[in-house]
Order: structure tokens, then sequence, then C-alpha cells
């Protein structure tokens, strides 16, 4: 796979996801953004190979992906397991939240998230 971590080539896309962040990537990053979450650095729009994680907290080795209505389809669900599986291959969690339950229920999602960093 050559470099794994925040490949040159998609740097732009990168930024660009960056500056227009969905609703739900916006609202999460206000809780994450500064290690305000047990003390752990979070990265938004990291890339690892050639995927790029919505979030990611290298230390914890955990990656935390949105999801919007496109994840829901058949063709979705099967590149999303694929794509899990590579990333927990090379020893990275893989949290999934929908970004409806993100924006009804922050707070029971951040509990999930930290639950995971204290095991």
């Amino acid at each position: 796979m050559g470099q794994l971590n925040n490949k040159k080539t998609l740097k732009e896309i990168r930024k660009t996801l960056r500056n227009s962040p969905t609703p739900a990537e916006s609202d999460l990053w206000q809780q994450l953004k500064g290690r305000q979450l047990k003390g752990k650095k979070f990265r938004r729009q990291h890339s690892f190979g050639d995927f790029i994680l919505d979030f990611y907290c290298p230390e914890a080795r955990l990656a935390i992906e949105l999801d919007g209505a496109p994840h829901y389809t058949e063709e979705g669900r099967l590149s999303d397991r694929e794509r899990d599986a590579i990333l927990e291959s090379y020893g990275i969690k893989v949290l999934r939240f929908s970004n409806s339950k993100l924006e009804e229920e922050l707070m029971s999602v951040l509990k999930v998230i930290e639950s995971y960093l204290e095991n």
C-alpha cells in the first residue's frame, strides 16, 4: 500500500472535506477537537491508505465514521464492510454512527466513543 497516512495525492480532497463538513461532522468535531474527549487527540479527514476517515485518533487507533444515506444502500453497506475489514487488518477499530443518530443523541454517541477509549 506504500505510504499509509495522509497520502499527498489525497491532500486536496481532505482539505475540501474539512472545509465543507456535514452538520453532524461539525457537531462531533466540536466535542473531539482540542483533546476534549479523554485527553485524546483526534484528526478530521485523515487518510489511511486510499481511505479518508471522518475522524481518527492515532493513539487509540480508532476511526469514527459518520454515515449518511449512501451508506445504507446494499452497495454502500458492502463497501463499508470491506473498508472496515481492511482498516481492522491494520489494527484500526472503526466505530460507525448514522448522521441522524449523532444529531439526535450526541451524548450517547460520545459515551460509546469514551467507552472504547477507556478500554
